[in-house]
C-alpha cells in the first residue's frame, strides 16, 4: 500500500469517526426527548482497483418501531379521551356535593324536612314557619346552582372542542410542511432525521385529539387517516371548522340545531352527532360530554326538580288549592309542565306568597296556600301533609315511581358518582395500557450504556487513524531528509 493510499484511508476513517461521535453525542443528549429516534451511522468500505480504499458514510439511520409507535398512538387517543371524561365528571360530582356535603341537594332537602318537623311540633311559632320557607329557598337555589354548573361544564366542553380543532388543524399543516422539507432534504442526499423527529411529535399531538394511522410512502413522506377511514392528510392537509357557542342553556342540543358540529370545507362532517369518524380521542370525549353525558345529568336534575314541584303543588297534599294552582315551588311563577322539563332546575323558584321578605306570609305553610284567613295556630295538619308528601311514592313524574323525594335526590347523586367511577375505571385501564406501550417504545430507544461503549470504540478508531497519519507524516519527513 502506498503512503498516499494509507493517508487517504486514515482521513476517511477520521471523517467517519467524527460523524459517529456526533451521532452518539446526539443520542446521549436526547435520550429523554419525546419523539427522538435513535440514530446510527451506516458505513461501507470503498473499493479502489479491487482493494480497500477507506470507508464511506452511506447513511444516518433512524430507528423507530413502527408497530409499537402505532399502537402507542392509539393508546394516546384513548387515554386523552378518558382523562377528559374522568376529569369533567369528577368536577361535576364535587360541584354537586357528596352525601356529607352540607351544600348538597340531599342535605338541603333534609334541612327543609327537619324544619317542617320542627314547626309541626309548634305550629304557632312564626319563626319556625319562616325557617321552613328559608330552607325551601335553599333547596330551590341549590337546584339553580346545579343547573348553572352543568351548563357551564357544557360550555367548557364546547370550548375544548374549539381548541382541539385549532390544534388539529395546526398540527396537520405542520406535518404537511415537514413532509415537503423531508422530501427536499432526501432528494439532496442530506440527513432529515431532525425533521422526522419533529414530524413524529406533531403526529403524536394529533393522536391525542383523534385516533390516527400513519401511512408511510417510499419518498419519505407520510399520509394520515383516522382509524375509521377519514383522510386527514394526503398530499395536502384537510382543514376542519367549528363554531363555538359561548352561552349554552339546557334546551340547546346538537340535535335541535342550537349547537354546532365539525365542518369540512364548510359542510357538516356528520349530521348525527357532529363529530362523526373523528371520535375516539379528546375531541370525541368533548362531544360526548357536551351532547350526551352532561345532557343526561341535566335531565336527571330536572327530573328531581319536577318530582319535588309535583309533590308541593298536588291538591292531595293541600286541600286549599285546586289543580292548576301553583304550589310551594313554581316554574318562574307558573305550575309544573311535564312537557317543558329541560332547564326546569334552573327556573324553579319558591312561591313568593310564603316568603316574608317578599311580602308573603309564612302562616300559609300551616294553613294551606289557598287559605284566606288564619286557621287554628296549633293545628299541624297541613305541616304533617307536607312532611308526608316528601316521603310518598309518585307515578306522575317520569322516574319518580317507588321513590321518596329524598330517595330521588340520593339516586341522582349516586348515578353521578357511578358514572364518574365508570369513567375512572376506563381511565385506569387506558393508563395501564399506555404505560406498557410507552415502556416498550422506550426500550427500543437510546441505551446510554451501549452509546458509551460505542463512543469508546470510536475513540479507539480515531486514535488508530490519527496514528496512521502521524506515521505517514514521519515517513515523509525522513524521505525529505534523504
Amino acid at each position: 500500500m502506498s503512503m498516499t493510499s494509507a493517508l487517504n484511508n486514515a482521513l476517511t476513517g477520521l471523517n467517519a469517526s467524527s460523524r459517529m461521535t456526533e451521532v452518539v453525542s446526539s443520542n446521549l443528549s436526547n435520550a429523554l426527548t419525546d419523539g427522538y429516534g435513535r440514530r446510527s451511522v451506516s458505513l461501507s468500505s470503498v473499493q479502489v482497483g479491487g482493494r480497500g480504499g477507506g470507508v464511506r458514510i452511506d447513511a444516518i439511520n433512524r430507528f423507530v418501531d413502527a408497530g409499537i409507535l402505532a399502537d402507542r398512538r392509539l393508546a394516546d387517543s384513548a387515554l386523552s379521551g378518558h382523562e377528559r371524561s374522568a376529569d369533567m365528571l369528577l368536577r361535576l360530582e364535587l360541584a354537586l356535593g357528596g352525601a356529607d356535603d352540607a351544600a348538597s341537594l340531599n342535605a338541603r332537602l333534609a334541612a327543609f324536612e327537619g324544619a317542617l318537623i320542627s314547626a309541626s311540633a309548634d305550629p304557632a311559632s312564626e319563626t319556625r314557619l319562616a325557617n321552613i320557607a328559608a330552607r325551601l329557598e335553599d333547596v330551590a337555589l341549590t337546584l339553580n346552582d346545579n343547573n348553572r354548573t352543568i351548563q357551564t361544564m357544557r360550555q367548557d366542553a364546547d370550548a375544548a372542542i374549539g381548541r382541539d380543532i385549532d390544534a388539529l388543524n395546526a398540527n396537520l399543516l405542520q406535518v404537511e410542511a415537514l413532509n415537503s422539507d423531508i422530501l427536499r432534504l432526501k432528494s439532496a442526499g442530506r440527513d432529515p432525521s431532525s425533521l422526522l423527529d419533529a414530524r413524529q411529535r406533531a403526529i403524536d399531538n394529533i393522536a391525542e385529539i383523534v385516533p390516527v394511522r400513519e401511512v408511510t410512502r417510499d419518498n419519505g413522506t407520510v399520509g394520515l387517516m383516522t382509524t375509521n377511514g377519514t383522510t386527514l392528510l394526503d398530499s395536502k392537509a384537510v382543514q376542519f371548522g367549528f363554531q363555538k357557542t359561548p352561552t349554552i342553556t339546557a334546551d340547546m342540543t346538537f340535535a335541535s340545531g342550537a349547537l354546532q358540529g365539525i365542518t369540512l370545507d364548510g359542510a357538516p362532517l356528520d349530521t348525527t352527532d357532529g363529530v362523526g369518524r373523528l371520535g375516539g380521542g379528546s375531541l370525541g370525549a368533548a362531544f360526548a360530554l357536551r351532547d350526551q353525558t352532561l345532557v343526561e345529568a341535566q335531565a336527571a336534575l330536572d327530573g328531581v326538580a319536577a318530582d319535588l314541584m309535583a309533590r308541593l303543588q298536588d291538591p292531595a297534599n293541600d286541600a286549599t288549592i285546586t289543580p292548576g294552582d301553583v304550589g310551594l315551588l313554581t316554574d318562574e311563577g307558573g305550575v309544573l309542565d311535564l312537557t317543558d322539563l329541560p332547564g326546569l332546575a334552573g327556573r324553579i323558584t319558591v312561591n313568593p306568597a310564603i316568603l316574608p321578605l317578599a311580602g308573603g306570609d309564612a302562616r300559609l305553610l300551616r294553613d294551606g296556600l289557598g287559605s284566606t284567613v288564619p286557621g287554628p295556630p296549633g293545628d299541624a295538619t297541613q305541616l304533617n301533609a307536607w312532611i308526608a308528601s316528601l316521603g310518598s311514592f309518585r307515578a306522575d313524574v317520569p322516574g319518580a315511581a317507588l321513590q321518596s323525594a329524598g330517595g330521588r335526590m340520593a339516586s341522582f347523586a349516586s348515578d353521578i358518582g357511578a358514572t364518574r367511577l365508570a369513567a375512572e375505571e376506563k381511565l385506569s385501564f387506558s393508563s395501564a395500557r399506555w404505560d406498557t406501550l410507552r415502556e416498550a417504545e422506550l426500550a427500543g430507544g437510546v441505551d446510554t450504556d451501549v452509546e458509551l461503549q460505542t463512543l469508546l470504540l470510536v475513540e479507539q478508531a480515531y486514535a488508530a487513524n490519527a496514528k496512521v497519519i502521524q506515521t505517514v507524516d514521519f515517513m515523509m519527513q525522513r524521505l525529505m531528509e534523504i
